[in-house]
Order: structure tokens, then C-alpha cells, then sequence
């Protein structure tokens, strides 16, 4: 029965994938697969050519595994020109939808995931910061750098229309170098090697983003392109019977089912993947805490319930909730502090302040402090484990 119903969902993840593409190339149209409405018009950008092309130079991985995702580069159109509302004046989202959140010297912005999807990259700036917001929806990856200036210039980013272990590579502008997005890194082109800076970036509810950043900005629908914001272009994608992930080249790592939920943490050369259903399984009151130690560092992970997924039914509102997990510095003022779900949030054991999903001491002796964000990423274990072969995996 298993393996009937892990054929019937490759067979309709390929068909929708096919689909997407399909989709995703109407980039070159801004009018073709959109939502209701009036046509937008293509941006005027110089720089867009949607010409493919393979950079030249030394390269970081075997370029043979660099393939074709089907669109030309920029066929899934960046934004550019990102505008934002205040959170009073969005009305396109429900509490459930996941969005990424992004906080950058105390400027906090927060990226939809229904708009991601469609764009993939916003080339951005937060808290005087010039960013690269970005979002994978084959590997469910949100992940923001800084972006650097090289030889003078400021890269900004594009879709290349490739694939690196069906994640999403990115190249800048500047030099048409190839990106890695899972990891930051330059694979193909005159930059192979540099390494970006990530930004901690964060998938939660639009409902606790709200409450907490009610001064905060929100990434705007009006984006210049006509796209179904809000509709999933891979419903199902992230099926627990998933186990063949669309255009991934190998064999998956067995550990887990592809497409298990994780929240994956770096430190050096050590790499741990905390799975959600691990989380689900442990939690009191719709939430739940894993404490973990990689590359000698201490690292606590908080889930809260009531996050939707992305990748699950046609209309993101309508997912399934899957949470959303962050992972942070556990000490503060040289207290390593311990955790334990309480109410719907947090305590510590050793103040017995309350926190939020956030990392924020919301009452108690510690109120104010602000737990150190980690730049843990969300993935598919298919992914995690691709980049990160040796992790390991807690409740392993």
C-alpha cells in the first residue's frame, strides 16, 4: 500500500512539476499563469536576457550535475524592486501562512512564501543592509545572505534556471557566477569558492510574525508580475510518501524519507538535522524543545504549532499545520539556559522567564533579553543530507 501510494504521488508530483515549469516559464509573459486581474508588465530591466549560459572559469562541484530546471535564467523573474506594506495593511494573508521573516539591526521584514515561490529571490536591503532574500520550493529552503561588493560593484542576484541537487542555484549579475543557495557558495565562474553571509532567516506563522513585529514590513503582492499568490504550484510535493524529490540526481540518503521535514544546523564541519516529526512527537501544549551540541557549541531548538505548510494542498491556507522550528544560542549573560515547552511557549529552567518562537524573553527576570539567532536552515532531508552527508540526526 505504501509503495502504491508513493508511486501515485511521483507520478503527480512529476505531472505538477511539469506543470510548474510550464508555469514558471510564463515569466517570459508576465500575463500567463497568473491570478485574476489585469496583466502586469514585464519591469524594465537591462540586465534581464533570459539568455541561458554556463560561466566560464574553474568550478567547485562537477558541473555535469548542474542541470537544467527548465526555465532560462530569469524565467522565474527575481524582484527586483521589492515594496512592502505595514502589517496593518496586508489583508491577503491568514495567521497559518508561513512567511520568512528576516531581522537585520532591529529592522524586520517579513517575505511571504506565497510570493517566494513565484520569485524565489528578492534582491533587498534591511536595516542598511544590502540582502538576498531567497526560497527554494523544491527543497523548502528560505535562506537570506548579505550581498557582497566585489571589485567595487554590489552583486546582486538572479535565477539561473539550474539545479544543484535540485536546489536552487542562483548566479549575481556582475560576473554570471554560479550560486549554491543551500550553502552560499560560488560553485561555477570567476568568484568558485567565495562564500556568502548568511542571514538567519526564519519560516513562521504571519499570525506570531504579526504580534511580534507589529512596526515591521511586509513584502507587498504588487511585484510588477501577475502570479496566483497564494495558490501551490506543487501541491503534494511534500507528501510523507515522497520519496523520489523532482530532478534530483542520486540516490536520496535512506536515514529518512525524502521529504521529511527538517531544520538543519552547521557549525564547521559539524552538521546535525532536528526532524519535525521528532518535535511533534515531544510536544506539550503545541510546542516542543530539542537541545543539541554541534561543533562543541550548545544549540536549542523551539517548534511551535500552527505554521502551514507551503507544499501541501492547492491554496496554502487550506495546508496541513506543520509547525515551524527555530534554533538559537541557548546562553545568555554566560548562563547556558534549558528549555522546556510551557502554555504554548517557553521556559527556562533556570529564571523561569518565559520566551517566544523568536528567541525573546517575554516576562520574567530575563524579559527583554534577546537569545543569539542561528542561521539553521529548513530543508527536505533529501537536501540537508545532500549537502551535509555526514550529519547527524537527532533522535538518531
Amino acid at each position: 500500500m505504501r509503495a502504491a501510494r508513493s508511486i501515485a504521488v511521483l507520478l503527480g508530483v512529476i505531472a505538477l512539476g511539469i506543470g510548474a515549469v510550464a508555469l514558471l516559464r510564463a515569466g517570459d509573459d508576465p500575463a500567463v499563469g497568473g491570478a485574476a486581474g489585469p496583466a502586469a508588465t514585464d519591469p524594465v530591466d537591462s540586465r534581464r536576457n533570459h539568455v541561458p549560459f554556463t560561466p566560464s572559469g574553474d568550478a567547485l562541484v562537477d558541473p555535469d550535475l548542474i542541470i537544467s530546471g527548465g526555465p532560462p535564467p530569469d524565467g522565474i523573474p527575481p524582484i527586483d524592486d521589492p515594496k512592502f506594506l505595514s502589517p496593518d495593511e496586508v489583508g491577503f494573508l491568514t495567521a497559518n501562512e508561513p512567511v520568512l521573516s528576516v531581522v537585520v539591526d532591529d529592522e524586520a521584514k517579513a517575505y511571504p512564501l506565497r510570493i517566494m515561490m513565484w520569485h524565489e529571490i528578492v534582491n533587498d536591503e534591511i536595516g542598511g543592509s544590502p540582502v538576498t532574500v531567497t526560497y527554494c520550493p523544491l527543497c523548502n529552503t528560505g535562506i537570506a545572505f548579505r550581498r557582497p561588493v566585489v571589485d567595487g560593484d554590489l552583486l546582486d542576484f538572479g535565477t539561473s534556471g539550474r539545479l544543484y541537487n535540485s536546489n536552487l542555484v542562483m548566479y549575481d549579475r556582475q560576473t554570471e557566477t554560479y550560486w549554491s543557495q543551500a550553502t552560499g557558495q560560488a560553485i561555477l565562474g570567476d568568484l568558485v569558492g567565495m562564500e556568502l553571509e548568511f542571514v538567519p532567516a526564519q519560516v513562521v506563522s504571519w499570525g506570531d510574525w504579526r504580534a511580534t513585529y507589529p512596526g515591521g514590513r511586509v513584502l507587498s503582492q504588487d511585484t510588477g508580475w501577475d502570479r496566483a499568490y497564494g495558490q501551490n504550484p506543487y501541491q503534494g510535493y511534500d507528501s510523507p510518501d515522497n520519496d523520489r524529490p523532482f530532478l534530483f540526481v542520486g540516490t536520496p540518503d535512506p536515514r529518512l524519507v525524502a521529504t521529511t521535514r527538517v531544520l538543519g544546523v552547521s557549525v564547521g564541519s559539524s552538521a546535525i538535522a532536528i526532524p519535525y516529526e521528532e518535535l511533534v512527537a515531544t510536544a506539550r501544549d503545541g510546542a516542543s524543545v530539542a537541545e543539541a551540541e554541534v561543533g562543541g557549541s550548545p544549540v536549542v531548538v523551539l517548534w511551535k504549532e500552527g505554521t502551514a505548510s507551503a507544499l501541501d494542498q492547492a491554496e496554502i491556507a487550506a495546508s496541513r499545520d506543520v509547525g515551524s522550528a527555530t534554533a538559537y544560542d541557548p546562553r545568555s549573560g554566560g548562563v547556558l539556559l534549558r528549555f522546556a515547552p510551557e502554555g504554548g511557549g517557553f521556559v527556562d529552567m533556570q529564571t523561569g522567564s518565559r520566551w517566544d518562537i523568536f528567541g525573546r524573553a517575554v516576562s520574567g527576570p530575563l524579559e527583554g533579553t534577546q537569545l543569539e539567532a542561528l542561521p539553521a536552515v529548513d530543508h527536505f532531508w533529501f537536501s540537508w543530507a545532500a549537502f551535509f552527508p555526514e550529519t547527524e540526526i537527532y533522535g538518531a
